[in-house]
């Protein structure tokens, strides 16, 4: 097969010239390149005055979770069945706006790897995952009700052992509070930065990332110290607002650690809480000092959380976020595919359009480098290969 449009953008480096053909064969692309008369017509999938793009990766995501305004209690209220069920759709719903890879940082009953292998070996197509099962967090902490509750370095050290037996793709840590539960405010903390370490050290040692939720500066600090490879959110909270550390921030910034920022916002959805909503001009204006100093940031949706966050609203993210902390177009596109991959620990499989890797494609009309609102407007999806079917109930 041979996907044919006007345009690509590889994920790293516009390209010059157009009419571009990418060869897939086997889930893989095999090449690409500038297109030839010498194609056969049988074999050519025309997506037309279209960008070749790779699939959209959302590093932060909980499929468990409904968007609605209360997801913990509805949650609660189904058996695992049908929150399987609904976890699936949310799935779909993600895959058909392009979003090809979700990093699922927070499930119950380990759901989100049956979902992830349904999806590998089974006949649908869906996107692929990378799920954290229950993430850990201190007793009656931020969470504790996907039931992954630990405590002491030789404790965390157990749950992350418990998570490999399982067989997840990364391991998810609560370094802080959060607004779901409420023992621990978001800017508090919940772990120590030994217990970090020993999280840390014992994801490293089964060749798992970790991604350390983390709200507060002390967290932020100290997630930072045990070695975490992202940290989520960064929002540097404290009991009444924001406040960054002007030396915390340089040192995240010379650091190697991703930041992974849930920018992406459903817009017209129900607004953020009132002590939310004043600390976002903060937010970004620490995340922009972070940018310009060479800190590593993405794009997250923490999807499911709240009726703003519904499981396909990344590519919004892309659009109003990254742009607004200084990221050209051709940034917030790398930051959502290339760099993302390589905060998911993924970078040799996709996230670029380059032979030998699975062919994840998004085809959008016009050209996204030039407006990026453009990303909105879907032609087409591929996951390994195979053509995602359109989702018409699924809002952009």
């Amino acid at each position: 097969m041979f996907l044919t449009a006007r345009r690509l953008f590889d994920g790293r480096t516009p390209q010059a010239f157009d009419d571009w053909a990418i060869a897939v064969e086997g889930g893989r692309i095999v090449d690409l390149g500038r297109r030839t008369a010498s194609l056969s017509p049988a074999a050519v999938v025309d997506l037309g005055d279209a960008t070749l793009l790779p699939g959209l990766i959302d590093v932060h995501q909980h499929l468990a979770f409904d968007a609605s305004h209360d997801p913990v209690a509805s949650l609660q209220s189904l058996d695992d069945t049908a929150l399987l069920r609904r976890m699936r759709l949310a799935a779909q719903r993600a895959l058909a706006v392009g979003i090809t890879t979700i990093r699922d940082l927070g499930d119950r009953g380990y759901l989100g790897l049956a979902l992830r292998d349904s999806f590998r070996s089974g006949p649908e197509v869906g996107p692929r995952i990378l799920a954290a099962g229950p993430p850990l967090t201190v007793p009656g902490g931020h969470c504790w009700f996907l039931g992954g509750e630990a405590e002491g370095p030789d404790g965390v050290r157990q749950a992350v052992r418990d998570r490999v037996a399982h067989g997840v793709d990364v391991i998810k840590i609560m370094a802080t509070g959060g607004v779901l539960t409420t023992r621990y405010g978001p800017h508090e903390s919940q772990y120590t930065r030994a217990e970090l370490a020993a999280a840390v050290d014992e994801a490293h040692a089964h060749g798992l990332k970790l991604a350390a939720h983390a709200h507060g500066s002390r967290g932020i600090a100290d997630a930072l110290a045990a070695g975490a490879d992202s940290i989520e959110h960064c929002t540097f909270f404290t009991a009444e607002g924001v406040d960054a550390d002007p030396e915390l921030l340089e040192r995240l910034a010379r650091s190697d650690v991703a930041i992974c920022v849930d920018g992406a916002f459903l817009p017209g959805a129900d607004a953020p809480p009132a002590d939310i909503r004043q600390r976002v001009d903060a937010i970004i204006n620490n995340h922009r000092t972070l940018f310009r100093a060479g800190g590593r940031i993405v794009c997250s949706s923490d999807a499911g959380v709240g009726p703003s966050k519904p499981h396909h609203v990344l590519p919004h993210g892309v659009v109003a976020f990254l742009p607004t902390i200084g990221m050209t177009n051709a940034q917030a596109i790398t930051a959502t595919t290339a760099v993302a991959a390589e905060v998911c620990g993924i970078a040799d499989t996709v996230g670029t359009l380059e032979p030998g890797k699975d062919a994840d494609i998004l085809a959008v009309a016009g050209n996204p480098l030039e407006d990026l609102t453009a990303i909105h407007d879907v032609i087409a999806v591929y996951t390994r290969g195979r053509q995602a079917r359109p989702d018409a109930s699924s809002p952009r």
